[in-house]
């Protein structure tokens, strides 16, 4: 797939997915271009199914960067590359592809894990700097973002925090993915009350959009909340866990901010230069401001 010819030293890249539409990686991606004044730089959205993936990897030409993966597609790549970073190898997603040079005339498929980066940097911001540890810490959901959560937890300190699912029975893939890491979470059904995540000093809710509203529910009027929410879900925005949260006290980051720095770790990898985090920013900002977005 190469599409129309580019100017000499321009590459491409894409957000793959199924659905794709909604995606703000482009967003994030060209303001990025824009701004490090990579003339003629293209990044799309590409609607790629599991079946469809194998035959888009071997369609790609040397003008390609990278490539952005969401759901489905961050476990079926797997196969489908030459190497696997040892983090997107642990945490068992890769949300990143890199094409790199190979022996001859050949290439590299690299698959990485950015997600992960995203956490860390977004909690850091939350905690107030690269100082603080995570302590105790609560997760809500189990799945694939969960596992990411999990080793970013791990680098910032806490390898036993306890994982909140709606079912016990679910939760094999996040197990096995805790095993590889060297961490011991506790999992717990979750129930109606507040008390597990108001006592902790970091909570990350991986759950869906507007699963974690009774959550929000049994805050109100409940216990003071001390730490530091970080709600993946970032529309609406903010969430109710995160109005609720915020009026009892804690901290908040948003959603967005985990989705900005991973995207600025992709945009480092593919280009080989510093993201701008303030235009990236700010360029998602405006996105998420305009009611269109979904």
């Amino acid at each position: 797939m190469s599409g129309p010819s580019l100017p000499a030293g321009a590459r491409r890249a894409a957000v793959l997915g199924h659905p794709v539409a909604h995606s703000l990686s482009p967003v994030l991606h060209r303001a990025a271009y824009a701004d490090l004044g990579l003339d003629g730089w293209q990044y799309t959205a590409v609607d790629v199914t599991e079946e469809r993936l194998a035959a888009f990897l071997a369609g790609l030409d040397d003008t390609w960067a990278g490539l952005s993966l969401t759901m489905p597609l961050k476990q079926v790549v797997f196969d489908l590359i030459d190497h696997v970073e040892p983090l997107a190898g642990v945490v068992g997603a890769i949300n990143t592809v890199l094409f790199q040079p190979g022996p001859g005339a050949t290439r590299t498929l690299v698959g990485a894990n950015t997600d992960v980066h995203g956490l860390v940097a977004a909690l850091r911001e939350g905690l107030g700097g690269t100082g603080r540890t995570a302590g105790r810490a609560v997760v809500l959901g189990a799945g694939a973002t969960a596992a990411s959560t999990l080793a970013a937890l791990a680098e910032l300190g806490c390898t036993d925090p306890t994982v909140l699912v709606r079912s016990l029975g679910r939760t094999g893939g996040l197990q096995r993915a805790a095993h590889r890491m060297g961490v011991s979470p506790r999992f717990v059904v979750l129930g109606p009350g507040a008390s597990e995540i108001t006592t902790a000093d970091v909570v990350v809710s991986t759950l869906p959009a507007h699963a974690a509203d009774p959550l929000a529910d049994a805050l109100a009027g409940g216990a003071r909340a001390h730490g530091v929410l970080l709600d993946a879900v970032y529309v609406p925005r903010p969430t109710a866990l995160s109005r609720a949260w915020a009026r009892q006290g804690g901290t908040v980051v948003g959603g967005e901010r985990m989705l900005l720095h991973q995207a600025a770790e992709q945009v480092r990898l593919m280009t080989g230069r510093p993201a701008p985090l303030a235009a990236m920013g700010a360029a998602l900002d405006a996105a998420l401001d305009t009611p269109a977005t979904v």
